[in-house]
């Protein structure tokens, strides 16, 4: 069954003029997991409930790429609402979201951006009855900031501000600065803060199978199923 980001990816497919060619992509992949050939790994897709939601904004092409781990968010948290991002434009549907009373939605983001520091939480007030969306503005860091600054329907929300203690373990994409956590990584860290404790575990895990398997492709390494970040998956099949 596809999901938010899937769906999103599709749409943004149809509108492209010409094909979007990532590396590797002469070998065919997987539609649903986006790794190649026998690195498949479906069957080890985790099965948990979150209360939170995730809305993922998503920059351009983001959601084309391959590496993207906000698709990981989506297989994961049932409620995950997927938006392309544009400075001139803004989805009906994303504001109607933004203003559902059964959410309380928070702009996750360093506080140190936010014109006016009243806006910036550390952590979760407890809010009766609404369910916390956290929104995530997936790009490269410098396209983030410039997201930030140019959704003035963002302007009102809180910033949720994260001090995260551990360093950065995606190794998909290239980051100058190691203690910038990837999309999936900052969202493990909001289900957590939501309460979502076992959520966040079974979305950490599947980052690290994801990743093991996609480098496993690249380097065409044989696939251990004993390894940690499949024994790690196997608690929560």
């Amino acid at each position: 069954m596809s999901h938010a980001v899937a769906r999103l990816r599709a749409e943004r497919l149809a509108r492209s003029l010409k094909p979007f060619v990532s590396r590797g992509s002469r070998a065919p992949r997987c539609p649903q997991c986006r790794v190649l050939g026998n690195y498949c790994l479906c069957a080890w897709k985790p099965q948990v409930e979150a209360r939170a939601g995730v809305c993922l904004l998503m920059y351009d092409v983001e959601a084309l790429k391959p590496s993207n781990t906000g698709w990981l968010i989506a297989d994961l948290v049932a409620d995950t609402f997927a938006f392309g991002w544009k400075r001139t434009e803004v989805d009906p549907a994303l504001l109607a979201l933004l203003a559902d009373p059964q959410w309380q939605p928070y702009v996750v983001f360093p506080g140190e951006y936010a014109q006016r520091p009243e806006r910036v939480i550390n952590e979760l007030p407890v809010e009766a009855g609404k369910r916390p969306l956290f929104i995530l503005l997936d790009a490269t860091w410098t396209e983030a900031r410039k997201m930030f600054r140019k959704s003035p329907y963002l302007d009102n929300l809180p910033v949720l501000s994260l001090q995260p203690e551990q360093l950065s373990r995606y190794r998909l994409r290239r980051s100058n600065r190691d203690e910038h956590l990837c999309t999936a990584e900052v969202a493990a860290l909001c289900l957590e803060q939501a309460g979502d404790a076992r959520a966040a575990v079974a979305l950490d895990a599947w980052l690290d199978l994801f990743t093991e398997r996609y480098l496993g492709a690249k380097h065409r390494w044989l696939v251990d199923e004993n390894s940690p970040a499949h024994l790690a998956v196997k608690a929560f099949l």
